[in-house]
């Protein structure tokens, strides 16, 4: 589909404002309207939906919002469910079933609105368990059934226990542990670029600091790209997902049309809902809280987002906006080799505090590279 905005008109558009006023963010067309425009009244509704969900919210329809809206149509029972690997089934139907199945005792990950392998494998133990056809296929039987039975767990959020006992059964030690870092953008794709300075490099250079350290610890620290390449988001998460990553970590800058806005912020999956990457968001929270303290750059807060970065990477997962390079302050800092090392330490610690779960901790912003270097070798001994 082509990327539809403010201004544009046609068929498409007309498929837009359908669906924006099946979920009553837009009066339904007359007939007399024809395809109707793309207005600023739609691109209002665009905008309210993309922050109902998750997503960049610039009242632009792109591939990623088309897909939103599209899944927000469907309810579960509304089509048949399965696991197509050269096409992905997502939708709001794909949530239900997910949450559903995890509400009986099923585990199918954290619910993310993707039919994937592992809700394949939920759907197979719960049609075996209730004499269903074992063939992974969400259809009028399987919905009739679920619709049947009592929940075996309500609120206590599952997903989250089973998250939080993994990195509980990691233990504290960083040694062993395989993160992937990601430096946003590369090759040809050189991010946002004022002044001399260009996001990509920027990022890389962050991520050769934060590897540095991160195998210094005996970590098994993985780049997921060069410094002359730039693959998709898809490709970055599948790259982590295939490297059985413990962690994920994607690195950018960000940009404002007002050269006020500064700050860093940080990102993990979460679809506005109650759903969320439960140790993604508590990593979220430990790295801003780090890097607010050591650098004095402006706390943004952590925020969820369905972004594919976040969504389609199986592994904890958080994004970091690490300042604004619009901003002059936050340009000028991010210019300096050693505020990059501050940053990168910032990041380290964050990711020992997760592990370390509130055990011999330490308060914020006074934890040091050296402390994890030696509690890495009390613990050896």
């Amino acid at each position: 589909m082509r990327v539809l905005r403010r201004g544009d008109a046609g068929p498409d558009v007309s498929e837009i404002r359908s669906m924006l006023a099946a979920m009553d963010l837009l009066p339904r067309m007359n007939g007399s309207d024809g395809y109707g425009s793309f207005d600023l009244t739609v691109e209002h509704a665009v905008r309210a939906f993309q922050q109902r969900r998750g997503l960049i919210t610039d009242g632009i329809v792109g591939p990623a919002t088309y897909r939103a809206l599209r899944g927000a149509n469907y309810h579960l029972g509304s089509r048949p469910l399965a696991y197509l690997i050269s096409a992905p089934v997502n939708g709001d139907d794909v949530f239900a079933l997910q949450d559903r199945l995890t509400e009986l005792g099923y585990d199918v990950g954290r619910p993310d609105g993707v039919f994937g392998p592992q809700t394949e494998h939920g759907l197979r133990n719960f049609q075996r368990d209730y004499g269903l056809v074992v063939d992974g296929i969400c259809g009028a039987a399987v919905v009739r059934a679920l619709s049947q039975l009592s929940p075996r767990a309500r609120g206590g959020r599952p997903v989250f226990l089973r998250e939080q006992e993994q990195v509980r059964r990691a233990g504290p030690r960083l040694r062993g542990k395989r993160i992937v870092i990601d430096p946003g953008h590369g090759g040809e794709d050189a991010g946002i670029q004022v002044q001399g300075l260009r996001e990509a490099d920027i990022a890389w250079d962050l991520a050769r600091r934060l590897e540095g350290r991160m195998k210094a610890t005996g970590m098994e620290a993985l780049i997921s790209r060069g410094p002359a390449n730039g693959p998709a988001e898809a490709d970055r998460a599948a790259f982590a997902n295939e490297a059985g990553a413990d962690l994920f970590l994607s690195l950018h800058n960000d940009q404002n049309s007002s050269p006020e806005a500064q700050g860093v912020a940080s990102f993990h999956f979460g679809n506005g809902y109650g759903t969320t990457s439960t140790v993604g968001e508590l990593l979220a929270g430990f790295i801003q809280r780090e890097l607010a303290a050591r650098t004095g750059l402006l706390d943004c807060r952590t925020h969820p987002k369905t972004w594919e970065i976040l969504r389609l990477t199986r592994c904890p997962a958080v994004r970091i906006e690490i300042g604004y390079l619009s901003n002059p302050g936050d340009r000028r800092r991010l210019s300096d080799p050693a505020f990059r090392d501050v940053v990168a330490e910032g990041i380290l610690i964050a990711v020992k505090r997760l592990y370390l779960l509130g055990e011999g901790d330490q308060p914020t912003g006074t934890f040091t590279f050296a402390d994890v270097l030696a509690h890495e070798l009390a613990k050896a001994e």
